[in-house]
């Protein structure tokens, strides 16, 4: 992996901190590969312990395959999950109570999720917190009330909130955070207490629009991030360009297919999907190109057809490799039809400068 790719990690971790999705991303025991449909297999035994070894994956034919797959296509149901949701907190209000270093990795997210914080807690705070109360960009999403919250006979109520989080020693108070939140049906998560947790946060990586959340329920925050580490050592270079240049392509597919659901929705998605799987994910950060784009919808989405990489027409001025784009070719032919025009004027006066001189020296032609 390059050098220059950047990961946005939170500050480190105490290995006993609880995890929490603040990314929360939806947990689906269940995923697509290729065209097959593939779940795991319930993995307990049937005196309720779990088996040491991971659950097997257990491959079904997906559902449009045959009208019989779609009877044997339902997952087993595996209880105890998480639902890992991406929650769209910008400007959405947060309270966070506390200042040490298990707040200030909460404030981290937050502020990436641009989130308005409200944070109580009296001073001196963790220095990652304080440098970003001092920050004159992040101080914008930050109100910091510098004192102690005081429970229900506090004047920040916690119905205001959308969440709430308290990472501070007090247990006695946390638990009566955690009881006004339910009472006011707001999720709360209480630092390295599971039972008073609604959410849980887990490790995380971001690169660019890629957002990766990885969850033990809670079980094993280190385990976590070392399975993250996994994952980011796995991943290939340059791999933002591939989801930038998608969102660009599903962008002008949305432009010329308007609309949501229907028959129409339902082709444009399609459409979409299999082209990605035609193009491959490497392939895909070609997508970046403006002319390009043009191509494939023109030549694909226009005719309903699925075309790759190698089969873009290039007599419209598409090079796959090159990209060259219409306007350039003829602005080059142009250019070859002036530089021929220019190059045949000075050959011609060459020429006539020539034979003159050679006519004034036979004295065909008299100076």
């Amino acid at each position: 992996m390059s050098s220059s790719t950047q990961v946005a990690k939170p500050p480190s971790r105490d290995e006993n901190d609880q995890e929490v999705s603040l990314n929360v991303m939806l947990q689906m025991r269940s995923s697509f590969y290729g065209n097959a449909y593939v779940h795991p297999v319930r993995h307990l035994e049937r005196n309720g312990a779990m088996n040491s070894r991971p659950p097997v994956m257990e491959v079904i034919p997906s559902a449009d395959s045959s009208e019989n797959a779609v009877l044997q296509s339902h997952p087993t149901i595996v209880p105890g999950a998480s639902l890992l949701l991406a929650l769209r907190l910008s400007a959405r209000p947060i309270l966070l109570i506390g200042g040490g270093l298990v707040a200030s990795q909460r404030l981290y997210f937050l502020l990436e999720s641009d989130a308005h914080i409200t944070l109580i807690s009296p001073s001196p705070l963790h220095p990652s917190i304080q440098h970003r109360v001092d920050d004159p960009i992040t101080s914008r999403q930050i109100t910091w009330l510098d004192r102690p919250f005081l429970g229900r006979e506090d004047s920040v109520k916690v119905k205001d909130f959308d969440l709430v989080m308290t990472a501070i020693d007090n247990n006695e108070l946390s638990k009566e955070v955690c009881d006004l939140c339910r009472e006011e049906r707001v999720m709360v998560n209480v630092a390295d207490i599971p039972p008073q947790c609604d959410f849980y946060f887990g490790a995380q990586l971001r690169r660019g629009p890629l957002q990766i959340l990885i969850s033990t329920g809670g079980m094993g925050p280190r385990a976590g991030a070392m399975i993250r580490d996994i994952i980011l050592d796995s991943l290939p270079d340059n791999l933002e360009e591939s989801i930038q240049g998608i969102g660009l392509l599903r962008g002008d597919l949305r432009k010329r297919a308007p609309g949501v659901g229907g028959t129409l929705g339902q082709e444009r998605m399609d459409w979409m999907k299999e082209t990605c799987d035609k193009w491959g994910l490497d392939q895909m950060k070609r997508f970046n190109d403006d002319s390009l784009r043009r191509r494939i919808l023109d030549q694909g989405w226009e005719n309903r057809k699925i075309i790759g990489p190698n089969e873009i027409d290039t007599s419209y001025g598409v090079n796959v490799r090159g990209l060259v784009s219409l306007d350039k070719v003829v602005q080059l032919g142009s250019t070859i039809n002036w530089g021929s025009a220019v190059g045949g004027m000075v050959i011609g006066a060459s020429v006539a400068v020539v034979g003159t001189m050679y006519l004034i020296r036979t004295g065909v032609i008299k100076a």
